[in-house]
């Protein structure tokens, strides 16, 4: 009774093992790892281009620059052409810097070639990036001058009557070109424990009075270069409010207001980080500052928390021992991520940038900064409630200048609906703008910039 299973059971055995080497020969003849191209995204800036395709799974590419004339090419395997290639070429708008057109076909079965006809020489930098947020696999394309503009040059061209009072760019000042080293495996972030945070007072809850007092008047012995940075840009959105406003958006909107303040006051002009929808890497950032040689360095943000309730200002300085809170170590976090949202090529990291960003922040750059901090802040504090009174501190990489006083200013929260509308008034940005241009004159005044050697 125990022998049925014998001698029958192996034709069987046999028949099944037949069939399923023959349907794996069959399956081996199909792509294994077919991917569709989901969206294509074109961000054009002066810094470079960038072209970002979103797939469904990740694509192996391989590129070459040709020349006479100047075109990139690249082939992407594993994918057939579909509509949203074909829209590809309706982005590319007439004014990119170094796009002139893209032409977009299928190459071989499984291949398609994309053919970019260049205006310059340009140095590709083509990579992937993991699924991150509400993005699935990415291939980048960034189109980087192989002559990238001068920033000082830039300065200049605006024509300001003060090109000899303009600092050269210092022997040590940092190249733009992109990094080499590779950068830690990034954690997940946690959210803030509101257990563990300290509660607000009442006082801390309400607008502080406005003082009504004139700001210092400034006697400034030489110009005073200021570099606002307007946060994310590009692909990521940053924060996203109930209605839908994007904080990329109102902070670049902020800045520009900010901007133009700035250069109708005497002996001061204005850099922006982006002055556009397009993404700068947060090292990028602070190098931008450092090439201008900046006396100051304020990056515009606007806050958001998972609680529509959280509402008010807050300006934020560097800090070498540690998070002054729990919800600013979470915050730094947060905005230290927006690497990997933009997209940033890590194997082309510049070792030399990486550790000028890790290990030569300053205490006195940190003390100033605290200064600076406390004067923009107490100027919010006349127009809108703050969040924190107090100048809060954690380790953002943005603000890693070893040698420029640096902050950033949580403008409000845009996850809170009344603060995401305050935002979007052209009234109250103006307003934000001038506050924060008072607050850095009084910094300036009670802290006037030293001579810079030129060099």
């Amino acid at each position: 009774m125990y022998r049925t299973t014998s001698l029958r059971a192996r034709p069987v055995t046999a028949y099944v093992l037949r069939a399923l080497a023959l349907f794996a020969l069959v399956f081996s003849l199909f792509p294994a790892h077919a991917a569709r191209i989901l969206d294509v995204r074109v961000w054009p800036a002066e810094d470079y281009t960038r072209v970002t395709l979103e797939n469904d799974n990740p694509v192996k590419t391989t590129h070459t620059v040709v020349k006479d004339p100047e075109r990139l090419v690249v082939d992407i395997e594993g994918v057939s052409l579909n509509q949203a290639l074909k829209d590809l070429v309706a982005k590319i708008q007439p004014g990119d810097p170094y796009v002139k057109q893209v032409r977009v076909g299928q190459y071989k079965p499984n291949v398609v070639r994309l053919v970019f006809d260049l205006k310059e020489a340009i140095n590709p930098q083509v990579f992937t990036l993991a699924p991150v947020g509400k993005y699935k696999h990415r291939l980048v394309l960034d189109l980087y001058p192989v002559n990238p503009p001068d920033p000082i040059a830039a300065l200049l061209k605006k024509g300001d009557g003060t090109a000899d009072r303009m600092p050269q760019p210092a022997a040590a000042a940092l190249d733009l070109k992109p990094a080499t080293n590779p950068e830690p495996k990034p954690q997940p972030l946690p959210l803030p424990l509101a257990q563990t945070e300290p509660q607000a007072t009442p006082a801390a809850l309400h607008p502080q009075k406005a003082t009504n007092k004139p700001v210092d008047k400034l006697d400034l012995k030489r110009m005073v270069t200021i570099v606002l940075d307007p946060g994310h840009g590009g692909e990521d959105p940053g924060a996203i409010g109930a209605s839908g406003s994007r904080e990329k958006d109102v902070v670049l909107a902020i800045a520009q207001r900010l901007k133009a303040k700035i250069e109708q006051q005497p002996n001061m002009r204005v850099v922006l980080t982006r002055n556009g929808d397009y993404f700068v890497p947060l090292h990028v950032r602070v190098q931008k500052a450092r090439q201008v040689q900046a006396d100051l360095f304020i990056s515009i943000h606007a806050d958001a928390f998972v609680e529509p309730r959280a509402r008010g200002a807050s300006v934020f300085a560097l800090s070498e021992k540690g998070a002054s809170s729990t919800a600013a170590r979470w915050l730094a976090r947060k905005e230290n991520a927006a690497d990997l949202i933009g997209g940033i090529n890590i194997k082309h990291h510049n070792r030399q940038v990486a550790g000028i960003l890790l290990d030569l922040s300053t205490t006195a750059q940190i003390n100033d900064s605290m200064k600076l901090g406390k004067a923009v802040l107490s100027e919010i504090g006349g127009i809108n409630q703050l969040h924190k009174r107090a100048v809060e501190q954690a380790g953002f990489a943005v603000l890693k200048a070893p040698d420029i006083p640096s902050i950033l200013v949580e403008t409000a929260f845009i996850s809170n609906p009344e603060e995401e509308a305050k935002l979007n008034d052209d009234a109250y940005q103006n307003k934000l703008a001038e506050a924060i241009l008072n607050g850095a004159r009084k910094y300036l005044a009670k802290n006037p910039p030293m001579a810079k050697p030129m060099t």
